[in-house]
Parts: structure tokens; C-alpha cells; sequence
């Protein structure tokens, strides 16, 4: 059985559909890419997964269960986190603190005082290489270590699924490499399944074992990274008609 299965999901803004009836799943311990070109929905699909959005139709289920439209904060406490592109810290915390919060209200809620959150968030940020910079204030750090941290904070909810908005977008060729080894351990050490959307195509590569193109708001393409980057319809897609994906 998949972690993470979508029936026929949707979501529709003014009558257009940004999602429209996507089926697919994720099984544990999956890295799965969902690429596609701008405005395919990929962001929308994961606001769906997470509780962010409301679908319009179809249905979703979490190891089995039936999680449709549930809020963010349930989603949490069943497992399931996520980065977004654009970081939103808390700003008047230390990145310690930031992390530590993500063990009081994602899976393990209720399990920690405020010294094992701690402990925890430290953990978190020496995996994500943000150790260093824990008694920091979080104005101090640039957007990528933010993105770090929200990831740090997300892991320390001990999540099952976590999902993953573009967080490699703008990395130089040493901290994409780092990136994507990151998200290899997160799934090797931690056992956490990621779906993840991502724009550049060297890490999807690298790192999936299975991708899923959007376009329009539809599965074009499912499969196998080099398989799939080759096909003609996600070539053309992309770059148009004659173009090449860079795989």
C-alpha cells in the first residue's frame, strides 16, 4: 500500500483548474519528483497534500486513511511537513528555537518537554549544517540557510512524508551537491518519504527514483527520471516542439 495516494484530485480557481484530477501515489521510503513548466500546478498539488488548500474534487489518503481536506495542523500531527520556497521563520527566535518548535506540533507532539525539543532542533541543524549557527538570530541568515531551517524545523516533528517546494532553486554547483546528498540521508537515516518539486533538473536526476510531470494542471509523463525526460511530450512541453530537456 502507498504512504500517500491521490484519486482524481483537483482544485479549480474562478471555474480554471490548477490541478486537474491527478491520480498518483508515493510509497514509503520514495524520493518522488514532481516537475513540470511554470504555472503546471505542481505547487498547488503539494498545498493540497499538506492542508493548505482545500481540494475541489477527488480524494487523498495517508497510509490508507482518508485525510481529504484536512488542516494543516492535523496533517502535521499524521505526519506529514513541509518546505515551502519562500521561508516564513519565526523572527523574533534564534534558529535553535525555530527548529525546536517543530517538535512540539508535528508527529511526536506531546512527547517533549522544552529541553528534548531542544535536543531534537539541535539534531535537526547539525544534519542540515545549520549547527553552527543555532544561537543566531534567523535575520542573520541568507534565504538558502532560512530554507535550511525551515526544513530543520520541519524534521523535527519526526514527519513521515515531508514535501519539498523548490528548495534547491539557486544554489551554486557545491551547495546543490550538498543539497541533494541531504535529502538522500533524510530518507536513508531518517525513513521519511519526500515529494518533492523542483525545477532543477541535475538534482532531479540525481536524486529521484521516479518522476511526475504536470503540465496544465495533468499527469503528461510518469516514470523513471531518464526515461521520462526524454519523452517527446515532455520535451516539447518544456522547450517546445524540437527542444531538449537537459537530463
Amino acid at each position: 500500500m502507498p504512504l500517500l495516494e491521490l484519486n482524481g484530485i483537483g482544485k479549480s480557481f474562478g471555474g480554471l483548474p490548477a490541478v486537474d484530477r491527478v491520480t498518483l501515489g508515493a510509497d514509503e521510503g520514495e524520493i518522488l519528483a514532481v516537475v513540470g513548466p511554470n504555472g503546471a500546478g505542481k505547487s498547488t498539488l503539494l498545498s493540497l497534500i499538506i492542508g493548505l488548500q482545500a481540494p475541489t474534487r477527488g480524494t487523498i489518503h495517508l497510509n490508507g486513511d482518508e485525510v481529504t481536506g484536512l488542516s494543516t495542523h492535523r496533517m502535521r500531527k499524521l505526519g506529514v511537513a513541509m518546505v515551502q520556497q519562500t521561508p516564513r521563520p519565526f523572527p523574533t527566535m534564534t534558529v535553535l528555537e525555530n527548529a525546536a518548535v517543530g517538535a512540539m506540533f508535528g508527529l511526536a507532539e506531546g512527547g517533549h518537554d522544552e529541553a528534548g525539543a531542544l535536543r531534537i532542533g539541535t539534531e535537526m541543524l547539525s544534519l542540515v549544517g545549520l549547527d553552527n549557527r543555532r544561537h543566531d538570530h534567523v535575520g542573520n541568515l541568507n534565504l538558502h540557510e532560512q530554507r535550511f531551517l525551515e526544513l530543520a524545523r520541519a524534521l523535527s516533528g519526526r514527519p513521515r512524508l515531508l514535501l519539498l517546494d523548490e528548495v534547491m532553486a539557486g544554489l551554486n554547483d557545491s551547495e546543490l551537491q550538498s543539497s541533494i546528498e541531504m535529502v538522500r540521508t533524510i530518507r536513508d537515516e531518517l525513513g521519511v518519504t519526500v515529494v518533492w518539486v523542483e525545477h532543477v533538473m541535475q538534482a532531479v536526476v540525481n536524486l529521484a527514483e521516479r518522476i511526475v510531470v504536470l503540465d496544465f494542471g495533468q499527469v503528461l509523463a510518469e516514470g523513471q527520471p531518464a526515461t521520462v525526460m526524454r519523452d517527446q511530450a515532455v520535451i516539447e512541453a518544456y522547450l517546445g516542439a524540437g527542444g531538449a530537456v537537459d537530463a
